[in-house]
């Protein structure tokens, strides 16, 4: 295979290539070199070509011999070729000559060009170093601008997004900016930004909390609004549902029944706590690794706010609203509580919540130490009821609240006993003592309603005609309405406090028994004492005996006025009470008539020691008796008057028969007392055998009476008057002596008197003047003296 043959450029190819060349374009802005570069590879492998013709020349001399040899051979070859080849020397010589030319042409040109490449070079660096700097520029462009957004987002709330651009700064991959100063100085600077953000979250934290303490006042009185609701639900379902009345608020019953109610107190169309900036906070702060330093500072800040939620002192009049405070408050906590454990934990809130307690109780007390209202004590009670349910649906501990109600439940007991007792004495101290009378159907009902009777008397009452008088004055009936009313606002304190039941109920026995036996039944006793008129005191006897009957009855009938919650029975001990001042007051009718019947006795006129016709006569002592020329034949005048006053008087008292019998015989016992202080007194200082005659035709004359009325029992009160006056009419004092008859026949003669008797007859018989009524003196003084010996000290 032949060689390849080089190209073969002509001198008209080289200079047409080169006019084809434009360095400098008019139409560009940069120098056309490139086109250079086809024409300096044809130069070059010109010259190449100039080389091998030099070689050529002189491989051509060497060989001329050789070629004259040859040509001697082939002549007109040679010829021929030589001719060709002076005109291919020809051509090489001006080619050579244009070749240095354009080599010279070349050169100045690629002078300028390599100082041209060598700008160009330098140029191209420049603008690498500018695009290295540009792109560091915009990277730490970008890194300003994730700073300067941090800074927007810390404004804008957005915390966690400005920590997580710090964290993407710190955690960028190598980069040539990584080892400049610049980048070394931003992560420097990175926990100040870190700051910042935690600085900005602590702040809207704290605002948060005074955001949240203003509005707890609101959540609470919203919760405890609720909470009313549901009681008043609870208590209208209860009282339709007996099975459900022991059940109170709070019970499973209950819970099940609320479930399908609950009402969100934190958020609703009035009050709406967004708990985002605490939870924010808490985030932060666990990314920081603070979480401790805010916990710390958390509890410290709402320690701080529980404090000042109460002020010092508590005033009564503010205490809802404190009450609102404290729920709301609490309620958040507890929110705060099961949203972010372990943040916040169940014993830093118990801590707050008795501290909080504990100030609420002294605060409570404080203003109530002088407090004589127990209408305070209700309303305060209703206040700590309400809260005491709502803050024990969260799960609070009320067991010290609880307490501190029946605290307070027994100051306002003896409050209410006390203003109770005042109203009581007014009643009794106001009564007319008149029976009550009553025109109308519903007055009988309003009045039968109220009145402790028994289920009989009020059915007999409500048979009678009316218009009618009742059997009691409005004493009775305003005493009984306000026992009610007493019951009923001591329970009502104690309703939905499930402790200590027995303890009340033990207690409101004593309270009524102390009202009923020191308000009412000592009232009714200081009241006799200034009464003096005999109806009226036979009001208070009838009084007093409805009272009796209505201690039974309140004992019966508490339990269907108290609470709804299991008690103790209710005893009472006020009937002896009662039964202590009806028997004064039967006395007090007793000292009336005694008093009226002292009245009858100053007018009575007896003579004692009527003379005898027979003075000088020496009949037997029996024939004396039987021979008395002063003996009268009829009571004294007196008694008449005093039998039918006494008669009027007792059978006109509206009271039972047994005591208008009492009546009766206290005043029987008191004549009879009358009739022996005749004899044995020492206002009659002498008397003789006719004088007691007379007497005792008197006492036959009250005996018919007392029969006449139906009191003829009564007539035992002149049994000793008659036993004792018959010794020495019958002259039977030496029967006295002997002790078998004295136990038997003269058992009620108490020695004592019959020696004053025997000592008055004795005293007559010495101040007559004839011998016989002088001998009789003289025996039955000495009868006196047997019959003082037997029993030296015994009384009269």
């Amino acid at each position: 295979m032949a060689p390849r043959r080089r190209p073969q450029f002509t001198q008209e190819n080289i200079d047409q290539q080169l006019q084809q060349i434009h360095l400098l374009d008019p139409s560009s802005s940069s120098e056309n070199l490139e086109q250079l570069g086809p024409i300096i590879k044809q130069i070059h492998q010109t010259r190449q070509q100039d080389a091998y013709l030099r070689s050529l020349t002189s491989l051509i001399q060497s060989k001329d011999a050789e070629i004259e040899r040859i040509c001697s051979e082939n002549y007109q070859d040679f010829i021929s070729s030589v001719s060709t080849l002076f005109t291919i020397k020809s051509y090489t010589k001006n080619l050579r000559e244009r070749i240095g030319v354009l080599d010279k042409g070349v050169e100045v040109v690629g002078r300028g060009l390599v100082e041209k490449k060598r700008a160009l070079l330098g140029s191209k660096k420049t603008a690498a170093n500018l695009d290295e700097a540009i792109d560091n520029l915009q990277a730490c462009l970008r890194v300003l601008d994730v700073v300067n957004r941090v800074g927007e987002m810390v404004k804008e709330g957005k915390y966690w997004s400005a920590l997580r651009s710090l964290e993407d700064i710190q955690s960028m991959p190598p980069t040539s900016l990584s080892q400049t100063p610049f980048f070394q100085h931003l992560l420097s600077s990175l926990p100040s930004l870190r700051g910042q953000i935690k600085d900005a979250v602590t702040a809207s934290v704290k605002q948060w909390l005074l955001d949240i303490r203003n509005v707890s006042g609101q959540v609470g009185h919203l919760a405890l609004e609720a909470m009313e609701v549901r009681m008043r639900k609870w208590k209208h379902r209860r009282d339709k549902d007996p099975m459900l009345s022991m059940s109170r608020v709070g019970s499973a019953v209950e819970l099940v029944t609320n479930e399908k109610n609950e009402f969100d107190v934190l958020h609703n169309d009035t009050v709406n706590v967004d708990f985002k900036p605490l939870y924010q906070c808490i985030h932060i702060y666990t990314a920081l690794d603070s979480i401790d330093d805010l916990r710390k500072s958390y509890q410290a800040d709402r320690r701080a706010q529980s404090d000042l939620i109460l002020p010092t002192p508590l005033y009564i009049p503010s205490l809802q609203a404190h009450i609102n405070e404290i729920t709301g408050f609490f309620i958040i906590e507890t929110h705060v509580l099961k949203t972010t454990a372990p943040f916040r934990s169940p014993r830093d809130v118990e801590d707050l919540w008795e501290g909080l307690v504990s100030r609420l109780r002294e605060g409570i007390e404080y203003a109530l130490r002088n407090e004589g209202d127990p209408e305070v004590f209700v309303k305060v009670k209703e206040m700590l009821g309400g809260f005491v349910g709502t803050l024990e649906s969260y799960e609070y501990s009320i067991n010290d609240l609880q307490s501190f109600i029946l605290v307070l439940f027994e100051k306002y007991a003896s409050l209410l006993e006390k203003q109770f007792s005042k109203r009581f004495e007014e009643i009794i101290l106001q009564d007319d003592n008149v029976p009550m009378y009553v025109e109308k159907p519903t007055e009988m009902n309003a009045v039968l309603e109220v009145a402790w009777v028994g289920r009989a008397e009020q059915e007999e009452l409500v048979m009678q005609q009316l218009p009618a008088s009742l059997p009691w004055s409005q004493s009775f009936y305003l005493c009984s309405q306000d026992i009610r009313n007493f019951i009923r606002r001591f329970y009502q304190f104690v309703e939905g406090v499930p402790q200590h039941h027995r303890n009340v109920d033990d207690l409101l026995s004593k309270s009524l028994d102390n009202l009923l036996s020191n308000h009412i039944s000592s009232s009714i006793s200081q009241r006799l004492a200034s009464t003096s008129t005999l109806s009226q005191i036979a009001q208070i006897v009838t009084n007093l005996e409805y009272f009796q009957v209505a201690c039974g009855e309140l004992e019966r009938g508490c339990t269907s006025l108290r609470s709804t919650q299991r008690g103790a029975s209710i005893t009472l001990t006020s009937t002896a009470s009662f039964s202590s001042t009806l028997a004064r007051a039967l006395a007090r009718i007793t000292s009336l008539i005694t008093s009226k019947l002292d009245d009858f006795f100053g007018l009575s006129e007896y003579e004692w020691t009527p003379s005898s016709t027979n003075t000088n006569s020496k009949l037997s002592f029996m024939s004396s008796m039987s021979a008395k020329s002063k003996r009268e034949s009829g009571p004294s005048m007196y008694l008449y008057e005093l039998i039918n006053w006494l008669t009027t008087v007792v059978d006109s008292l509206v009271v039972k028969e047994m005591y208008k019998d009492e009546a009766y015989k206290g005043a029987v016992n008191y004549i009879a007392d009358c009739f022996m202080d005749f004899l044995t007194g020492r206002n009659v200082p002498a008397i003789n055998e006719a004088g007691i005659s007379n007497l005792l035709v008197d006492i036959d004359f009250l005996e018919e009476e007392l029969k006449s009325v139906g009191r003829g029992h009564l007539s035992s009160a002149f049994s000793e008057i008659r036993a004792m006056t018959s010794i020495p009419l019958s002259d039977t004092v030496p029967d006295y002596m002997i002790t078998n008859l004295r136990q038997t026949t003269y058992s009620n003669v108490k020695p004592k008197r019959l020696q004053a008797l025997l000592e008055k007859l004795a005293k007559y018989g010495a101040s007559c003047r004839d011998s016989p009524s002088r001998e009789r003196g003289e025996k039955r003084r000495k009868e006196a003296e047997a019959v003082g010996r037997l029993f030296p000290g015994e009384s009269r």
